[in-house]
């Protein structure tokens, strides 16, 4: 028996002999545009993959595209052309002559041959094809499905043949003992059954494993190969994210040795200042197509320039221009009129550090790329300290400036510094690329603030997926805030969006003015190599509804290589008629200046025969600063000193309230493996919810009922006057259940 087993052939793992790949360089002219026509660019052909340069210099750092010959088609023209097509892309090429032409037509020939031999190499006749995800698996499935059924048969076998030799040396024994005697005939009859039962079980046996060692020799070539095409994918993948980190290193040294070269302070020269405000979004000719897979794209063009009066009224400033100016200034934020820096200390000015937890952000979301944010399961290492509805109540850190605008008689000065209240709310975000706690569903946070800056504010969670929040804020000082905010999130592979939808809105009691807008889209790069940051870009129209005077304003995306200054913001403010009355300019984590129009006239300039506007100004105007951030800031979230009050103990708050959320307090006191303990449970627990509510509503359905969903407490839907669409309102009733302390409304949701 053993003796035949050893006989039986054993499987081989000998693996898939690779062809081998040689290295071709050179150089060749590469069709760029039609400005350019044919630049100079260094070829490499190596691996299979073919790149380019722009000089032998930038192998090291900076490659300028990649194809990949497996799937390249090679077409040869005429004088010394060739074409690459890859991916629906087609790369025109020329060679210096004839001779140099066809040796790179001969080495790309084989590069692809080799490729494709990589892909698709197979040593049996089984046709099999190179790896495609879902047949693979669907083969490998059916595979290991045949090899446990064929296990069972080994073991089934190996069962009856325990069963039958023991029956065997039971006759052989009793065989023995009736040596001699009359019975002797009929026992060796029953042991040439029984030994006839054990050959063919044993028989049987054989064969099972035959068949599998059969099976396990056949598919081993095909496993091998791959899993050696696996590791190629692997270690292409880590070549490229090393390059990608070389040449992110290379950006930022180039940056702090020479940072004048790549950006620039905005300046309000006496003569001339560009404002860098775009109405309209075609981009100048960059200098080749590929620059975009490693570069920002260069700035607008402006479609319109500012210059001041006169140079001698610089440093003088106007009786109507001082009364616009206040607050954003450090001395204000010290020194104001409602002693903000009193009433602050008497809140809490710091929060426990947070712990140095290292962890890696790539390894959760590689497997998460074009998901919604909101459904990823993150642990509280990503998170910060405060959940979304306190970060949209955030946005009134500055609502000094709105306690300004009511008080204004021009709506025009007033909507500037509405404009400057919705830049001042992206401020604090320029450090903060730790990721907010979504709501649970019913979840409310409440900020009363009316001693200290007149206003109450109430936000509660109305719908989980699409997650989206309500807020309303009444001020003593004479205006009404209110938004409803869905936040659609994806994440691209290198950067997350987080893109807000739906509109604010804002009415001033004495003037009736209603103003809307919506917000911008905020990005978070560098997911997978070098330090996370954060960008805020986009474009945002603020209308005020009852005059029908608009401002526009321009979030530019950050670039390495713009002369402007980082995160910048640009805008105008102009009538019903369309007449611009003020230009509005800073950046959206510092200030923002408005300068007033006095005069205007046509120039030149602009591209595609387009006039640029000139615009004569006074000088400009502070509008807004932002306040300093508090000391050791960096270890508390770079958390603002209003946003270290946001999550301080209230008391008589609702049950329902942020400040409640156990995973949050013990996130926020450095306790986060229990802080993930309990997030695992809250969550588990709103699955829960859904799946029962999703249950009644199909059985309600089933039994001719119609039951409604989820139903906010605080707030109801209604149909927007101003936008036409259907958006949640406060219905009113908190304060006053605040008052009577009755909560019995309130559901249990922590």
């Amino acid at each position: 028996m053993n003796e035949l087993v050893r006989s039986l052939p054993s499987p081989t793992f000998s693996g898939v002999q690779l062809p081998g790949s040689g290295t071709h360089k050179g150089w060749l002219f590469k069709w760029t545009n039609y400005l350019k026509g044919y630049q100079r660019r260094w070829f490499v052909l190596s691996n299979g993959l073919l790149s380019y340069y722009r000089t032998q210099a930038e192998m090291g750092h900076t490659c300028r595209g990649t194809i990949p010959m497996a799937t390249a088609h090679i077409e040869v023209g005429d004088t010394c052309h060739l074409v690459l097509t890859s991916g629906g892309r087609s790369y025109h090429l020329k060679a210096t002559s004839d001779g140099e032409c066809q040796r790179w037509v001969s080495s790309l020939q084989q590069a692809k041959a080799n490729a494709t031999h990589l892909m698709h190499h197979s040593e049996d006749d089984s046709g099999d094809e190179g790896p495609v995800p879902q047949e693979d698996r669907a083969l490998t499935q059916g595979v290991l499905k045949t090899l446990a059924n064929k296990l069972d048969d080994l073991s089934t076998c190996n069962e009856l043949i325990g069963k039958h030799g023991a029956a065997l040396q039971r006759s052989l024994s009793e065989l023995e003992e009736l040596r001699g005697s009359t019975d002797g005939t009929d026992k060796l009859k029953a042991v040439n059954e029984r030994a006839t039962l054990f050959r063919i079980t044993s028989n049987a046996m054989i064969n099972a494993c035959r068949d599998f060692l059969d099976i396990a020799e056949t598919h081993s070539r095909r496993w091998q190969k791959t899993l050696q095409y696996e590791r190629e994918q692997r270690n292409h993948l880590e070549e490229t994210i090393e390059q990608l980190a070389k040449q992110h290193n290379s950006l930022e040294r180039a940056w702090r040795e020479n940072p004048s070269t790549y950006t620039g302070t905005t300046v309000y020269d006496p003569v001339l200042v560009a404002v860098g405000v775009e109405r309209t979004k075609e981009a100048d000719a960059s200098d080749e197509n590929e620059d975009a897979e490693f570069f920002d794209a260069m700035e607008d063009s402006p479609a319109f320039i500012t210059v001041t009066a006169s140079s001698h009224i610089q440093h003088k400033r106007s009786g109507s221009n001082q009364s616009m100016m206040s607050g954003g200034m450090p001395s204000d934020w010290t020194h104001n009129e409602n002693n903000h820096m009193q009433l602050r200390r008497t809140r809490r000015s710091r929060i426990p550090d947070k712990p140095n937890y290292s962890l890696n952000l790539w390894s959760i979301m590689k497997n998460c790329i074009g998901k919604e944010l909101s459904k990823i399961p993150m642990p509280v290492n990503f998170n910060e300290p405060l959940s979304m509805l306190q970060r949209l109540t955030e946005d009134l850190e500055y609502s000094e400036l709105l306690d300004r605008a009511a008080r204004c008689d021009s709506s025009l000065e007033q909507m500037c510094l509405v404009a400057a209240f919705s830049v001042s709310s992206y401020s604090t975000t320029v450090h903060r690329t730790a990721k907010p706690f979504n709501p649970l569903l019913g979840e409310t946070y409440e900020l009363d603030r009316l001693e200290e800056y007149g206003y109450r504010s109430i936000s509660e969670q109305v719908s989980h997926h699409p997650p989206a929040a309500a807020h309303h804020v009444m001020s003593q000082r004479g205006w009404t805030l209110w938004q409803e905010i869905t936040i659609d999130s994806k994440f691209r592979g290198k950067y997350i969006s987080v893109m807000p939808l739906g509109y604010i809105h804002l009415q001033f009691h004495s003037s009736g003015n209603h103003y809307v807008w919506s917000k911008v889209t905020s990005t978070v790069h560098n997911i997978i190599v070098g330090k996370l940051w954060i960008d805020q870009s986009g474009e945002i129209e603020i209308v005020n509804n009852t005059t029908k005077d608009t401002c526009h304003l321009k979030f530019s995306p950050y670039s390495y290589f713009s002369r402007d200054a980082p995160r910048k913001v640009t805008g105008v403010v102009e009538d019903r008629e369309g007449t611009a009355y003020y230009i509005l300019s800073g950046t959206w984590d510092d200030k923002m200046e408005s300068a007033k129009i006095v005069d205007s006239s046509q120039g030149c300039g602009g591209s595609e025969g387009k006039q640029k506007t000139v615009y004569q100004t006074l000088p400009p105007k502070l509008l807004w600063k932002k306040y300093p951030l508090p000391d050791n800031s960096e270890n508390m979230h770079f958390f603002s000193f209003f946003a270290l009050t946001l999550n301080e103990p209230e008391e008589d708050v609702a049950p329902t309230d942020s400040r409640l959320r156990p995973d949050q307090q013990l996130m926020e006191a450095g306790l986060w493996d229990e802080a993930n303990v309990q997030k695992q449970r809250l969550e588990e627990r709103q699955r829960l919810d859904r799946k029962k509510r999703e249950a009644e509503a199909s059985q309600a359905l089933e039994e001719g009922h119609n039951i409604e969903g989820h139903q906010p407490l605080w707030f109801e839907k209604r149909t927007d006057d101003a936008t036409g669409e259907s958006t949640y309102v406060y219905r009113g009733g908190y304060w006053e259940s605040k008052e009577r302390q009755d909560w019995s409304q309130c559901p249990e949701v922590f």
